[in-house]
């Protein structure tokens, strides 16, 4: 991939005409590709090509290609207002054959567009570089997703950083990014009356009336995203550093989304919140200028993601430290069910599975408790908890995602240690201090007083009995007691170091090669149920009749508090008797290690005693770890809605029959998360790390924000 250019060659010549490919920059403002294109005196032809294909198991989710159909819809007419006709858009299961077939068609000259990261776009840019340069058309990239590109930002020997904190210090040593780019004034239109166009559709009939509701909640386009960003300067922003921690209230930026399908240039957020921390830091106003510190973190966070991305590729599917290549994950399709329709028994975990599977949206701490939850407690594989995020999150990015599900699995050098479970009620308590957030998105524990929303299991009978909680009846015990789960996770932990020893020993024998790479042998693969069960849709002309994308996936579905409870229990029973091997990948064989078959426990006769089977080398017992039957949760559609906007877009508010009158400031101190270095605790471990010059203290103070 070139770097970034600011202007093209041929401009102001004769016959020039040049297409604009948009991907995720759909925005007028501080495109460099479009404002190069508009500067060339030409003809611009502004195109989007729909290949969801090329992404393999990442189709995009339901509420993303919502997003995604609205936003085109705006820069449609953004783009016919400055002039440049229509935006012409294909369907292409081969985005470079349909460019090159455009390009043809219209007879430009050149093709613009800016750059993406990931690892399939890269091979994509390259191919498209490649085909077109052959067919004599001046090809293009710029920069318009990052304040420096991947490969401007190196240590002191001229290596990518490996951490955050010293990657994101060197980013503000560097000078500041350029300036956004105004819109063009003008934009010359070509005749485009030879170019067909596809119709793209991105929904089907099942889906409309879930994205209507989105449609009240949120307003994509490039303009409105300025308008988010305007309101968030002007309001929460002064207050991050005390406010963002709040899960019961809006208290982040909400920018995720215009950022992610890149409606939001970063470079201005980054110009315009550095603007606001030198007023705040020339009037004394250090709780202000600590929100923008804290607030541009979480930009460097996003840059992050992608210099990960773009240094390793496969930071999307295999872990970046390579002893967890043999972490014995537990390959449960039932717990990530239970997990994923907010049904764990653990009110913090459940009401942010229920409000995504709801609105798309997730608080960002609400993000780290679920997906800790999802790797600690029930140590079920990360790639798992990553997809669903990208199948149902609204700003769901491959990238910042990897970061998140990599940071939480300890899968990174300055990552969470992998050996501290995070308790959800402390966390509840920490986050949600009254009860509101849980409230709203339970409503079966609406009257549980604060002394026990976070913990029900621990309330006498008659609190239970007033509040209307039958455990295990309209509400769900634990699935899986912590203690019983730390056990596990220790056993986990053992095993993992066992292997990866005797790996090492292999590989020093030389009875084994290169089994220290960490992209050795295939990931876990996905649930059946989870593959998007999508109807592609074809290629197909303009004439064609538009057809459907996609059906909803029926298991998903938040349990209705009407419910058949026998029923659930059944198939619920059923799940957890069919459980009878481990599919996790085994240990090559000729290492002469005998592999793991089954860790999962198994549930005896449907009562919930559960036994550890066979290990590796002994058998495990775990000690209190007596699994409850679980419950059915009701659903949010039992509660009212109401609303509450702020310019530029409006935040749904659920509210539940009986919510408490709790309005107390939030006064959680905040406590950074401390990591324990692996390597201190497991010498044996250093020659088989892929990163180099690893600190023989991390520390890290920062979360996944999204």
């Amino acid at each position: 991939m070139s770097a970034s250019q600011s202007s093209m060659s041929g401009a102001g010549e004769a016959g020039v005409r040049t297409v604009v490919w948009f991907r995720r920059d759909l925005r007028v403002e501080d495109n460099p590709a479009l404002a190069a294109a508009a500067r060339s005196a030409g003809e611009v032809v502004p195109a989007y090509v729909w290949a969801p294909e090329e992404d393999g198991p990442y189709y995009p989710g339901r509420v993303s290609r919502w997003w995604l159909s609205q936003s085109l819809k705006h820069l449609d007419a953004s783009l016919r207002r400055l002039g440049a006709g229509r935006l012409v858009t294909r369907r292409s299961a081969d985005a470079v054959v349909a460019l090159l077939d455009l390009v043809r068609s219209t007879g430009a000259t050149h093709l613009f567009f800016n750059h993406l990261y990931d690892p399939l776009s890269l091979v994509r840019d390259h191919r498209v570089k490649e085909l077109l340069t052959a067919e004599g058309i001046t090809v293009q990239s710029f920069n318009s997703d990052l304040l420096y590109e991947p490969w401007e930002v190196l240590d002191d020997d001229g290596c990518p950083f490996t951490m955050f904190a010293p990657f994101w210090n060197r980013c503000l040593c560097m000078p500041d990014p350029a300036a956004p780019l105004l819109p063009p004034k003008r934009i010359n239109s070509g005749d485009l009356s030879k170019c067909p166009m596809d119709e793209l559709i991105f929904e089907d009939e099942s889906e409309r009336g879930s994205n209507a509701l989105l449609a009240r909640a949120w307003s994509p386009g490039w303009q409105n995203a300025d308008k988010a960003l305007t309101a968030f300067l002007n309001g929460p922003l002064i207050d991050y550093s005390v406010n963002r921690k709040k899960a019961d209230s809006t208290s982040t930026s909400l920018l995720s989304p215009y950022l992610h399908f890149g409606e939001l240039s970063v470079r201005k957020v980054f110009h315009q919140v550095r603007m606001k921390q030198l007023m705040w830091s020339n009037e004394g106003n250090h709780a202000g200028e600590e929100s923008c510190t804290l607030f541009l973190r979480s930009i460097g966070l996003r840059e992050y993601s992608r210099y990960l991305t773009f240094n390793h590729p496969c930071s999307h599917e295999k872990p970046l430290l390579s002893h967890l290549r043999f972490f014995p994950w537990v390959v449960n399709e039932v717990y990530f069910k239970v997990w994923r329709q907010g049904r764990t028994g653990y009110p913090l975990v459940d009401a942010g599975m229920r409000e995504l599977w709801a609105t798309g949206w997730l608080h960002d701490r609400i993000r780290v408790v679920v997906s800790s939850f999802f790797v600690k407690v029930l140590q079920l594989p990360w790639r798992w908890g990553m997809k669903y995020f990208w199948d149902t999150l609204l700003d769901a990015d491959l990238e910042s995602d990897a970061l998140g599900w990599q940071y939480i699995s300890g899968s990174l050098p300055d990552g969470r240690e992998l050996d501290r479970i995070d308790n959800p009620q402390l966390e509840g308590y920490k986050f949600d201090p009254h009860g509101e957030y849980v409230r709203r998105w339970l409503p079966e524990l609406a009257r549980l007083p604060t002394e026990w929303i976070h913990h029900p299991w621990d309330a006498p009978e008659s609190v239970l009995q007033a509040a209307g909680v039958e455990l295990g009846s309209n509400y769900p015990r634990p699935i899986v007691e912590l203690d019983a789960a730390n056990s596990r996770l220790q056993d986990a932990l053992s095993e993992m170091w066992e292997l990866e020893a005797a790996s090492r020993a292999a590989m020093e024998n030389g009875m084994e090669e290169g089994l220290g790479d960490s992209s050795d042998g295939p990931p876990i693969d996905f649930p059946q149920e989870l593959q998007m069960e999508v109807d592609r849709q074809p290629v197909r002309h303009a004439t064609q009749t538009p057809m459907t994308v996609g059906r909803r996936r029926e298991d998903q579905m938040v349990p209705s508090m009407t419910s058949s409870f026998v029923r659930a229990e059944t198939e619920l029973t059923a799940d957890f008797g069919n459980i009878s091997e481990d599919s996790r990948p085994e240990v090559p064989s000729n290492m002469h290690l005998q592999p793991r078959t089954e860790r999962e426990e198994t549930v005896d006769g449907g009562t919930g005693n559960a036994v550890r089977m066979n290990g590796n080398h002994q058998q495990h017992n775990l000690q209190n770890n007596t699994r409850r039957v679980l419950g059915v949760a009701p659903s949010v559609s039992e509660a009212s809605s109401s609303w509450t906007g702020r310019e530029g877009g409006v935040v749904p508010v659920w509210s539940p029959p009986a919510a408490s009158g709790h309005s107390d400031p939030y006064a959680a101190d905040e406590a950074d998360i401390s990591s324990r270095n692996y390597l201190d605790r497991h010498p044996q471990s250093h020659t088989m790390m892929n990163w180099s010059q690893l600190s023989q203290s991390l520390t890290t103070g920062w979360e996944v924000d999204n």
